[in-house]
């Protein structure tokens, strides 16, 4: 099996308590020698100093490659792109560039007064910044805004058009979900990286309401599967082998970059990657 390449999701902490997390997990997954690794904003940009400085840390102190998140929201155009600049100032040339989600309790995504309507728009203004690389989500079932897959595809290809450089999709619980949005994207001629967000279950109850608020299906079968292995107490080693077993069919099916959404708990994370063959790299251990 050929082993992949792997980048990771980081969130920026909110506390004392949160920040050690981060540093834990990084500390754990460093010395895999990921591609990159990101660090989001909160809905409705809410954590959008705590993500500069989580960026501005990773980069400078940890010598990791950093994408930093990048959102529409609550923002005109040009503190957005001043945000984009910042980074760039502190060395931090890659992006990922996303429409966002609303503030809290506020419902549909409403455009900011003097801001950029759509991730299209922002993808296009960075790019004409020429100084960044670009990565966009990319959904392989319907966004809750669209109206069917065929929609997303269509919009994906008007950000890579715009000048996005990869993509990376939201998490999925079935092989095929990924495999049928990649045929569709060859379909529709899109010929630029769409890269599998691989979402490690530390939580069955938690990752299954998370889905459900994402537009994510959640089939029967890990229901039954989840609650079998609770009674045995045997839930890390199911998530471990079921993700696992999904990176593998990925891999067989010529995938050769993973992206994992970690949610600051690395363990599950490093293990599949383990598992798949990603090995540390002991020039990168204890890197802290």
């Amino acid at each position: 099996m050929t082993t992949p390449d792997v980048s990771f999701e980081f969130f920026p902490p909110q506390s004392l308590e949160a920040s050690f997390r981060l540093w834990d997990t990084v500390n754990v997954l460093a010395p895999l020698a990921p591609r990159f690794v990101s660090v989001t904003y909160g809905a409705g940009g809410t954590t959008r100093d705590l993500t500069r400085d989580a960026v501005a840390t990773l980069h400078k102190h940890m010598g990791l490659n950093v994408a930093a998140h990048l959102t529409c929201v609550n923002a005109t155009k040009d503190e957005t792109l001043a945000i984009a600049d910042s980074f760039a100032e502190a060395g931090v040339t890659e992006l990922v560039a996303l429409r966002g989600d609303p503030p809290k309790g506020q419902g549909a995504f409403s455009v900011h007064p003097g801001g950029f309507a759509n991730s299209v728009d922002l993808v296009q203004a960075l790019a004409e910044r020429g100084k960044f690389t670009i990565r966009v989500g990319a959904y392989p079932e319907p966004h809750p805004d669209a109206a069917d897959t065929a929609a997303d595809v269509a919009w994906l290809k008007r950000k890579f058009q715009a000048g996005a450089d990869e993509a990376i999709t939201q998490f999925f619980f079935e092989t095929d979900t990924f495999l049928r949005f990649r045929d569709a994207c060859d379909k529709a001629g899109i010929d630029k990286p769409v890269i599998p967000g691989i979402f490690p279950i530390e939580n069955w109850k938690g990752a299954r309401n998370f889905a459900l608020r994402c537009g994510t299906d959640v089939p029967a079968w890990l229901d039954d599967a989840f609650e079998k292995a609770a009674r045995d107490g045997r839930e890390d080693l199911l998530a471990t082998a079921l993700c696992t077993e999904m990176c593998s069919k990925l891999i067989a099916e010529g995938v050769e970059t993973l992206h994992f959404y970690t949610l600051n708990r690395p363990e599950l994370t490093r293990d599949v990657c383990h598992a798949l063959g990603v090995a540390p790299d002991v020039t990168l251990e204890n890197v802290a």
